[in-house]
């Protein structure tokens, strides 16, 4: 009697284990930008001109102006010598390592996953 028992569980054991391999997984979640720049931007960055400035300037419209340029922000020396205007090429690379970039700024935020980057900036465009 306890042979066929414990063969039964075996099988039962075996009949999950078929089962679970054959599932599929459910599909990753896209990443939010508008939440990821919440958790990770915002506590630096706002997205308005008539919010108070924080320690990094307010992203709004960012895409398209020239770096180191906004009125009322205090740069670093490096950045406000910045001769280029954010494009997402460039603020992917910035958001990756703001150090290799333009050597000697402030920014310390780097993000490793392109995933992530793309997110923030594609939210980023949005609210241009």
């Amino acid at each position: 009697m306890r042979a066929i028992v414990l063969g039964l569980c075996t099988a039962m054991v075996l009949v999950v284990q078929v089962a679970d391999a054959q599932m599929p997984l459910p599909a990753a979640k896209p990443p939010d930008g508008a939440t990821l720049f919440k958790q990770q931007c915002a506590v630096c960055h706002t997205l308005s001109l008539s919010e108070p400035m924080r320690q990094g300037p307010a992203l709004v419209k960012i895409v398209g102006r020239p770096a180191g340029k906004v009125e009322g922000f205090r740069y670093s020396e490096a950045l406000s010598k910045a001769d280029f205007a954010w494009d997402e090429t460039k603020l992917d690379a910035w958001l990756n390592n703001p150090q290799a970039v333009i050597p000697g700024v402030n920014m310390v935020y780097r993000q490793a996953k392109p995933e992530t980057r793309a997110a923030i900036i594609a939210y980023l465009k949005e609210q241009n």
